[in-house]
């Protein structure tokens, strides 16, 4: 791209007027009287369906109990008439295949007649189940090219919705999970929906040993706080390594970055005002509640963060969150970066999973009491999330995984790449005093009859946070920081709901054989503490000493997603999401090929961006450079003059080339090599051998960036694209 086109985007953008969000009164009533209009909710629900009708959708939404045909029938003719009146032209099927992304395909309402008419069709049938090609998805080898068929079943507890086009044009998405014609998952919500069932099962046992009686259910609550990049898309369209990996592959570091953390939450700029102002109200019309929005630590990025959701549904609204933040983004004049380092030597983005459970009359599991009672409760679970998170800590790593991620994990601004939890030092105190079965006085204690000292009550954040910790106890919750801020929370929440299953079932089959019930219960918190102790860390996890602790205290250290996602193959993993009825072997051992092929896919794109960015843009722009500078020491010399400078820079520009041409082919040729593995052995080739080489290649460019005349040089740079929004 050439000079004058980047100079023209900067002067065109330091004189635009930011885009004008709707005014103020019109942000009032789409706050009082849109909320929600565009979802087919209860509300909607109890005003379009027969009473009797209405209660039975109500109790599979809740207990997941069949639909029946002639219901489903009725409540596809109500949601028919809702979105026809709603300007809805079309339906979909609305699913998360393993891409990472969501998918859907469009069917008209509308069907012809005999006579050349139309009318508008939706049936019972139509509404739970569809048919899209399934060998057109990643399947890990479930479907096969000529095996086609895949079904999408729709998925009563999510809300149904409408999204529209800048077009005004609207479609009916209905949520679904996407299985195979043999029945194997082929998404991500499915065993989701799996493992929340199987939590609930299991937790359930736990409180009736307590002696809960009422609670009928136990839901996983989930709250995700969404990081994301904006910059301005006259500069974006310029940055070829942006529009094809999500991530700039060459560039700088600006003079001025974030080290006078000027940025965390710091005045937002109007423009970027203008963009949230928005994009609250396109998210509140789907009812999704967008509670938080500010700068992030980094120039240009933000955050998001919604009130917390069944996990069901906050999946399915991070998923449109993802989507309405690019839409709106466009509208403005920007583009949404949702990739986990899209600018080297500049804070990556993640997403906060903060997970709790909750019982279906509201008790938080996780909440410290007050006394004994609940003591008992909380404590069960915390000793029950200690080994779960100890005993399966490179599933839970994998589950964060994502090529993205290997950029950011580690990388001294987000969790490292080993597991730990951080439990701050009052409950870590609480937690030493019953490993060492002490009667030392805790402030506010009560004391067992066996001796150990059960938690007094502690106020929610009564210890600072860690922001190092990748699995933090903050309160009545805990923050799985780890997660990938374009990746799916679905594979996350998965796991953390199946080895909380897995430990509450041990728990529970111990307990409910126990003679003595008081004194096994204290025993076996005593006993799982004190065997998983060392998961908890509550230090520095950016330092190196830590890295050397964790080695110490076992703890694996998985530092890329090829490292990780073998885990998920295990027999023990195999042993355990079949054990939960989560997954079955054959679905993990496809996940695992998905996963390795997606690795290798994207470092192929991406090496093969860089190359041709380096061929047609970097070398030619660096040439040409040379040629000038050669000239103008002929030039001058032939003036008389002193041309040692002009020597000097030449020699370097020379050198610089030659490493960059060198490196160029020596990535040409390794990427090649590439192209004729396949599976697992290609990942790691990526991993070991392509990576290395892409950043071999980008040393000298980026150094080239710093010599060559700023009007030649072909892209815009990270200070055009983090200072100019």
């Amino acid at each position: 791209m050439s000079s004058t086109v980047r100079e023209t985007a900067l002067d065109h953008i330091s004189t635009a007027q930011p885009v004008a969000p709707l005014p103020a009164p019109e942000q009032g009533k789409a706050l009082a009287n849109g909320y929600g209009c565009d979802v087919f909710n209860t509300r909607v629900m109890r005003q379009r369906l027969p009473r009797e009708v209405y209660d039975r959708l109500m109790r599979t939404m809740t207990h997941r109990t069949p639909l029946d045909p002639a219901d489903a029938d009725i409540i596809a003719g109500a949601m028919k008439d809702w979105a026809l009146e709603h300007g809805a032209t079309h339906y979909t099927h609305w699913f998360q295949p393993m891409t990472g992304l969501t998918a859907e395909k469009h069917d008209a309402f509308l069907s012809p007649t005999a006579d050349g008419q139309v009318f508008g069709e939706f049936s019972g049938k139509m509404l739970i189940k569809g048919e899209p090609d399934a060998s057109s998805f990643p399947s890990g080898g479930i479907r096969s090219t000529f095996e086609a068929r895949g079904y999408t079943a729709w998925d009563p507890t999510s809300p149904v919705f409408l999204l529209g086009d800048e077009y005004g044009r609207k479609t009916l998405y209905i949520p679904t999970v996407f299985y195979s014609y043999t029945g194997e998952a082929l998404d991500r919500k499915t065993p989701l929906m799996r493992s929340v069932e199987a939590v609930s099962a299991q937790a359930l046992r736990i409180l009736r040993l307590l002696g809960n009686t009422t609670a009928t259910g136990v839901q996983a609550m989930v709250g995700s706080e969404q990081e994301y990049f904006l910059v301005d898309r006259r500069l974006y369209v310029q940055r070829p390594d942006l529009m094809m990996c999500g991530r700039t592959l060459y560039g700088a570091k600006p003079a001025k970055g974030q080290e006078m953390e000027d940025h965390y939450f710091g005045a937002i700029k109007e423009r970027v005002s203008n963009y949230m102002k928005d994009l609250d109200i396109e998210l509140w019309k789907l009812g999704i509640p967008a509670k938080t929005e500010h700068n992030e630590a980094a120039p240009a990025q933000h955050e998001l963060a919604p009130i917390y959701n069944t996990t069901n549904v906050a999946t399915d609204e991070n998923m449109l969150v993802m989507n309405v933040m690019k839409k709106v983004a466009l509208r403005h004049g920007l583009v949404c970066l949702l990739h986990e380092k899209p600018f080297a030597g500049v804070n990556g983005s993640g997403k906060h999973n903060n997970w709790s459970l909750t019982t279906d009359t509201g008790h938080n599991l996780l909440e410290p009491g007050r006394d004994p009672q609940k003591n008992r409760m909380f404590l069960l679970v915390l000793a029950a999330m200690m080994k779960a998170v100890d005993e399966h800590a490179g599933l839970l790593r994998m589950s964060a995984a994502n090529p993205g991620n290997d950029h950011r994990l580690g990388a001294n601004e987000a969790p490292p790449a080993i597991i730990s939890m951080f439990l701050g030092d009052q409950l870590t105190a609480v937690v030493d005093h019953i490993i060492r079965g002490s009667d030392e006085s805790v402030p506010s204690a009560s004391i067992m009859r066996v001796g150990v000292s059960t938690l007094p009550f502690i106020r929610r954040d009564a210890t600072d946070r860690n922001r190092t910790s990748p699995f933090a106890f903050t309160g009545n919750k805990f923050e799985f920081r780890m997660v990938p801020s374009s990746g799916c929370i679905a594979d996350a929440n998965t796991v953390l709901n199946t080895i909380a299953a897995e430990a509450f079932q041990a728990f529970a089959d111990e307990l409910e054989k126990a003679e003595d019930f008081e004194f096994a219960l204290n025993a076996l918190i005593r006993r799982e503490m004190t065997a998983h102790q060392r998961i908890i860390f509550n230090g520095n996890g950016y330092t190196d000493e830590w890295v050397a602790e964790a080695t110490r205290r076992g703890l694996p250290n998985l530092r890329s997603m090829v490292d990780a996602v073998p885990e998920l193959v295990k027999p023990a993993s195999i042993a355990l999401f079949a054990h939960q009825g989560v997954f079955t072997e054959k679905e993990l051992r496809a996940r695992a090929d998905v996963s390795f092929e997606l690795y290798a896919k994207t470092i192929n794109i991406e090496a093969l961006t860089m190359i041709d960015m380096a061929g047609k843009d970097i070398v030619p722009a660096v040439a040409e450079y040379g040629g000038k500078l050669a000239w103008s020491a002929n030039q001058a010399m032939q003036a008389g003059m002193d041309v040692s400078v002009q020597r000097e820079m030449l020699a370097r520009v020379n050198v610089l080339l030659r490493q960059t041409s060198d490196a160029l082919a020596d990535l040409r040729a390794k990427q090649e090599k590439m192209a004729a593995l396949s599976g697992q052995e290609q990942a790691r080739y990526a991993h070991d051998v392509i990576c290395p080489a892409m950043e071999v290649l980008r040393a000298p460019v980026d150094h080239l960036e710093m010599i060559v005349d700023g009007r030649l040089w072909p892209m815009p740079t990270y200070g055009d694209l983090l200072f100019n929004v």
